[in-house]
C-alpha cells in the first residue's frame, strides 16, 4: 500500500510545484502567496510520502488531496487535477490493502507448507 500511495504523492508534488507559475502568470496571484502555498503543498506531499509507514502520513496525504482540490478556486483546472489525484489516492489505498492482504495470505500459506504458487512464464 505504501508504494502505490507514495507514487501518487510523488507525482502530485510535481504537479503542485508546476501549478506555481500558472498561479502567478495566469491567475495573477502574487508570488508571495503562490510560492508558499503551492510549493508548501508540494513539500508536504513529499513529507507525507516519507511518513507513510505511520498513519500520520495517510492523514497528511488526505489533507493534501483536499487542498489540491481547493486550489481549483484559484486555478480552475486544479478542480479536475485535484479530483483525479484524489481518486488515485483512494485507489492506491484500496488496491494497496488488497495487495498487502494477498501477500500476507500467500506468506501464511507457504509458512503452513502449502503448495507454492508458480508465476506464469
Amino acid at each position: 500500500m505504501r508504494s502505490l500511495a507514495s507514487i501518487v504523492l510523488g507525482f502530485e508534488a510535481l504537479v503542485l510545484a508546476l501549478v506555481t507559475p500558472v498561479m502567478i502568470s495566469v491567475a495573477d496571484v502574487e508570488p508571495s502567496t503562490a510560492l508558499p502555498l503551492c510549493l508548501g503543498l508540494a513539500v508536504l506531499a513529499v513529507v507525507a510520502a516519507g511518513l507513510l509507514g505511520n498513519p500520520v502520513g495517510y492523514v497528511l496525504g488526505s489533507i493534501i488531496q483536499v487542498a489540491a482540490v481547493g486550489l481549483g478556486f484559484v486555478v480552475p483546472v486544479m478542480f479536475a487535477l485535484g479530483l483525479a489525484f484524489g481518486t488515485f489516492w483512494v485507489m492506491a489505498i484500496v488496491l494497496g490493502k488488497r495487495v498487502d492482504e494477498a501477500k500476507a495470505a500467500a506468506q501464511a500459506q507457504s509458512a503452513q507448507g502449502g503448495p507454492a504458487q508458480q508465476e506464469p512464464s
